[in-house]
């Protein structure tokens, strides 16, 4: 009887270590803030004060470049600066085969913004076909997949997506 009662323990305890280990994870990682860009309010980044934010370059037919100020004020959030999509689209990188010219594109925009390229990119609603994931990859920027929202604290501006910010504060 008592080896029933430790089996039946174990898969609970387990599953509570991996949570809590979970949640210490992502109290220590970056924390990050993803639809940054002019043509979304963004008070979120006063709020949570990320480390990384996710910039998309090209939102609604405005491409950052033609607002200095803007870029301004975000490069002297002295935060890392990363590459979000190009337009945003409804999963962008899923449904369309991303040319190495629109990607070049969005490339542009952000180092005509901030004077540097990105590092980094991170699709919209982390949604990418195979084949744009290859593009991103040849051009030497860190994919950033589903793992990463789940290990980092990822708000988004304009609170637009579920889970919303404030759930995401409290885990």
């Amino acid at each position: 009887m008592k080896k029933s009662v430790k089996k039946r323990l174990i898969i609970p305890i387990i599953l509570l270590i991996a949570l809590v280990t979970l949640f210490l994870i992502r109290l220590v990682n970056p924390t990050e803030i993803d639809d940054v860009t002019p043509g979304i309010p963004c008070p979120e980044i006063e709020i949570y004060n990320p480390d990384i934010l996710y910039v998309i370059p090209d939102y609604n037919g405005n491409p950052i470049s033609k607002n200095k100020a803007w870029c301004d004020y975000i490069l002297s959030l002295n935060k890392t600066l990363e590459l979000h999509g190009i337009t945003h689209t409804y999963k962008e990188f899923l449904y369309s085969n991303i040319t190495q010219e629109e990607l070049n594109f969005g490339i542009s925009e952000f180092e005509s913004c901030f004077g540097f390229k990105p590092e980094a990119f991170k699709p919209p609603q982390l949604a990418t076909s195979q084949k744009n994931r290859q593009l991103i990859k040849q051009n030497n920027l860190e994919f950033r997949t589903v793992f990463n929202q789940i290990t980092h604290k990822v708000y988004h501006c304009s609170d637009s997506t579920f889970p919303y910010n404030k759930v995401i504060n409290i885990f």
